[in-house]
């Protein structure tokens, strides 16, 4: 018991760090952007710190993630490095895809992050290729597909479910509910009380889990990846959020009723698991503005070297694009 307990504190610990560099990282992104020093399309996931992190803490090194352009903090959690993360993004020589992908389209094979993909639900099919894979090749590997409520109500979800469970794949579907398509509240253009339910018509199990709750979605997580990983095929995991900034950075969210965004802030994944480590005695709230503090310096400084890297050169145009 003593060793699982230690277990639980270290997994608990790990997803802490995860979201308060996610939410560092996103607090400098955007406040470059609104100090007119960069000037790129962004899309914050300010409140959905949660659900990459925990699901994270349950892969392995060698696993797979696939997501969308709403992605910083599902690329951070995949373990890529933050300043090539942000040098891609700023469009610089030094970045993840040596600055021709942008925030849109970041990419880190090295650690697992395959593809960024800036069309709405356009990365469950790549996902189910990088399964089929892992599948064809023996690879001891899962793909985890994240993506937003707007996407499950596309074609392409619906195919790549069904071929997923048809092959049996490695994989796990994790969507980031956050109740908006955009502007578009979710029930507006879909009547499934739950996302999950949809994973009945393909025959792969489905299960909605607060995705505010670090330890629920651990544990969710975990139970997916291991049947992936036995051979046991996908499951759809719909992991319930909020956003807390607008669809955009131009994005003001007046579309939300009156007192939303306020109530989902008393949720906020941050705080209450900080709130939960600190009563436990695991990290006291000085640990924890130091842990703060320490990753504040470590993305001032990925941010600053990205700043400083070049750019691509002219000659370098046509390198990873164009065959010799």
């Amino acid at each position: 018991m003593a060793d699982d307990a230690q277990l639980d504190a270290k997994i608990r610990l790990q997803i802490y760090e995860t979201m308060t560099k996610i939410n560092l990282a996103d607090e400098r992104v955007r406040g470059l952007l609104m100090s007119g020093k960069i000037m790129i399309v962004y899309y914050s996931p300010r409140g959905q710190e949660c659900i990459p992190a925990a699901v994270a803490a349950a892969m392995e090194p060698d696993d797979y993630t696939v997501t969308t352009y709403r992605g910083m903090h599902d690329s951070i959690a995949s373990g890529a490095p933050l300043g090539e993360i942000l040098a891609e993004m700023m469009g610089k020589a030094t970045g993840t895809s040596k600055g021709k992908g942008g925030p849109m389209h970041l990419s880190d094979p090295n650690s697992g992050l395959m593809v960024t993909t800036g069309i709405v639900g356009g990365g469950i099919p790549i996902a189910n290729g990088v399964a089929l894979a892992s599948q064809l090749k023996g690879l001891d590997r899962v793909t985890v597909c994240y993506f937003g409520d707007g996407a499950t109500n596309i074609g392409a979800f619906h195919e790549a479910l069904n071929l997923a469970a048809v092959w049996d794949l490695p994989i796990v579907f994790v969507c980031q509910n956050n109740e908006y398509g955009e502007y578009t509240p979710r029930l507006d253009s879909q009547r499934v009380e739950h996302i999950s339910e949809r994973a009945a018509s393909y025959g792969m199990p489905g299960v909605t889990v607060d995705g505010n709750d670090p330890d629920a979605t651990y544990r969710v997580a975990t139970e997916a990846v291991r049947r992936a990983r036995a051979g046991l095929g996908p499951t759809l995991i719909e992991a319930k959020t909020y956003r807390f900034r607008g669809h955009s950075r131009t994005d003001p969210g007046r579309y939300r009723p009156e007192g939303e965004l306020e109530r989902w802030k008393q949720r906020d994944p941050i705080d209450l698991l900080g709130a939960q480590l600190a009563e436990a005695g695991v990290l006291g709230e000085d640990e924890q503005r130091a842990l703060r503090e320490q990753i504040q310096t470590e993305v001032d400084a990925s941010a600053e070297r990205a700043a400083q890297a070049p750019v691509p050169t002219l000659e370098e145009i046509k390198a990873y694009v164009y065959a010799p």
